[in-house]
C-alpha cells in the first residue's frame, strides 16, 4: 500500500470500540480511508450508522476485492481468529483489538504474516491509548530493555482504586465498577486476571522475543484482595496494584508475572488511578521512561485502531526484531519472590516452603506474614490462591540467587523474633 491508496474497510464488530471508531473516522478526513461493510451478529438493533453499510454475512467482506483492510473488534476470540486468518490469505491487512484471540493463536498469526507478507496490527489490544507495542518495537528494537512493569487492566485499577480510596470491599467496587461500564456483566476475564496477561503475552513478544501461551504465565487477579489487605497496605505507605512485570535476570533469562503488588508512593504506577493503565520501561542507557493514558474506553481504543489504520498507508508491520534479529530470551521460575500472604487459618499456609519469614502477625483475626518463597512455589502450586489465603508482591519483589545467601543470613539472625505458633 503507498500513503495515497485508498483504504477500503471491513470492520467485525460495531459494539463500543466498532462504533467508536466509526466515530472516530468521520472525523479524520485526512486519513484517505472509508468502511464499505459493517459485519454484525445481531442484525436487529438500533445502531448509529446506516443501514445499508450492515450485514451479517462474513464473507461479503472478507472476500470483497476492493476491501483491502479488515479491521476486527469482536469479543468471540474463535470467531475473531477465522477472521482474521482468511482476512490474510485472502491478501489483505489486519487490524485487531482482540487481546485474548491474539495471545491465544500469536504463533500461528506470525506464521500466516511471515507467509503472506500481509501486515497484521494491534496496538489496541495491549493498553487501548498507549502506544506500547510500536515503542517497543521501533524505539526498543535493541538487546537494553532491562525491565518492564504495567498497569494493563483498567477495570481492576478503577476497583482498586476505589477499596483504597474510599474503603469500599471488592464487592461494591466492582457493582460500581459495572455500573460505570467499566466492567462486564461477567467480570471474570478482567478481576482473575486473564485480560492482563493476555496482554503481557503479547507485549512480552515484542520486548523480549518470548512466544508463550498466557496460560505459562504465572497469574492471579483481585479477587481474593480483603479489605484489611488495604488497611495493611495504608499502614506501609503503599498501594496495591494489579502489576504485570517482566525483568532480566543477571543468567540473561526473564521473570514475568502478573499478580497484585504493594507499590510505594512515589512509584510511578503508584499515579495510576481509576480505568487507567501505565507502563513504566526501563533500559540500559535510558533509564526509565513512563507511559500513562486511558485504557479502556470507547475513542481511547479506537484511537489506537485509527493509529494502525493510518500506519498500513506506509507499509508500516511489526518487525519482531527481539524474535527474529536477536537470540529471544526464555521464560524462567529459577528466582525467589518477597511475598505478603494474609489468611483466616495457618494451615493453609505451608511455612516449610518459606526460605524466610520476615514479619508475622497473628493477633489480629485476620492473620498476615510478610516472606520469601521460591518462584516455583507460586508457579507449580495453588495454595496462596485458594482458602481464602491473599497473595500481593512485595515492591522489587524478585530476588536472584546471589542475593538470597546474604539477605537469608541476616534474616536468620532476627529468626529469634518470630514465633510461628
Amino acid at each position: 500500500m503507498d500513503a495515497h491508496k485508498q483504504l477500503t474497510i471491513g470492520l467485525f464488530g460495531f459494539g463500543v470500540v466498532g462504533e467508536g471508531l466509526y466515530k472516530v473516522m468521520h472525523q479524520t478526513p485526512s486519513l484517505n480511508a472509508s468502511i464499505k461493510r459493517i459485519c454484525i451478529k445481531h442484525p436487529g438493533k438500533k445502531r448509529n450508522a446506516p443501514e445499508e453499510l450492515f450485514t451479517t454475512d462474513k464473507d461479503e467482506l472478507l472476500n470483497d476485492p476492493e476491501i483491502n483492510v479488515i479491521v476486527e473488534v469482536i469479543d468471540d476470540s474463535e470467531a475473531a481468529f477465522q477472521i482474521v486468518s482468511k482476512a490474510i490469505r485472502n491478501g489483505k491487512a489486519v487490524v485487531s483489538a482482540s487481546k485474548k484471540m491474539l495471545a491465544e493463536h500469536l504463533a500461528e498469526v506470525l506464521e500466516m504474516q511471515q507467509t503472506t507478507g500481509e501486515p497484521f496490527l494491534y496496538e489496541a489490544a495491549a493498553c487501548a491509548s498507549i502506544p506500547v507495542i510500536r515503542n517497543l518495537e521501533e524505539y526498543y528494537d535493541n538487546d537494553l530493555l532491562h525491565s518492564m512493569k504495567a498497569i494493563v487492566n483498567g477495570s481492576t485499577n478503577f476497583i482498586l482504586t476505589k477499596m483504597f480510596e474510599d474503603k469500599l470491599d471488592f464487592k461494591q467496587a466492582l457493582i460500581l465498577a459495572q455500573q460505570l461500564g467499566f466492567a462486564e456483566s461477567n467480570p471474570k476475564l478482567d478481576v482473575e486476571g486473564y485480560d492482563a496477561v493476555n496482554k503481557w503475552t503479547l507485549l512480552l513478544a515484542h520486548a523480549y522475543g518470548i512466544l508463550d501461551n498466557p496460560n505459562n504465565i504465572v497469574f492471579t487477579g483481585i479477587h481474593n484482595i480483603q479489605a484489611g489487605d488495604a488497611v495493611v497496605a495504608k499502614e506501609k505507605n503503599y498501594h496495591i496494584k494489579l502489576v504485570a512485570q517482566a525483568q532480566k535476570l543477571l543468567n540473561g533469562k526473564v521473570a514475568a508475572f502478573v499478580l497484585p503488588q504493594f507499590v510505594k508512593n512515589d512509584d510511578h504506577l503508584a499515579f495510576v488511578r481509576n480505568e487507567y493503565n501505565g507502563v513504566v520501561i526501563e533500559s540500559g542507557f535510558a533509564d526509565k521512561q513512563f507511559f500513562y493514558g486511558k485504557g479502556a474506553g470507547s475513542f481511547p481504543t479506537a484511537s489506537a485502531v485509527l493509529s494502525d489504520i493510518s500506519a498500513l498507508r506506509y507499509q508500516y508491520r511489526y518487525e519482531y526484531k527481539k524474535l527474529y534479529h536477536h537470540h529471544p530470551h526464555e521464560l524462567t521460575h529459577d528466582f525467589f519472590v518477597k511475598v505478603y500472604i494474609s489468611f483466616d487459618d495457618l494451615k493453609y499456609v505451608p511455612k516449610e516452603s518459606f526460605e524466610w519469614v520476615e514479619e508475622w502477625h497473628a493477633m489480629e483475626e485476620r492473620k498476615y506474614l510478610v516472606g520469601v518463597l521460591p518462584f516455583r512455589e507460586l508457579a507449580e502450586k495453588t495454595w496462596w490462591r485458594e482458602n481464602n489465603n491473599s497473595l500481593i508482591l512485595s515492591p522489587e519483589p524478585v530476588i536472584e540467587d546471589i542475593e538470597i545467601r546474604k539477605l537469608k543470613k541476616k534474616s536468620l539472625e532476627l529468626a529469634g523474633l518470630f514465633d510461628w505458633n
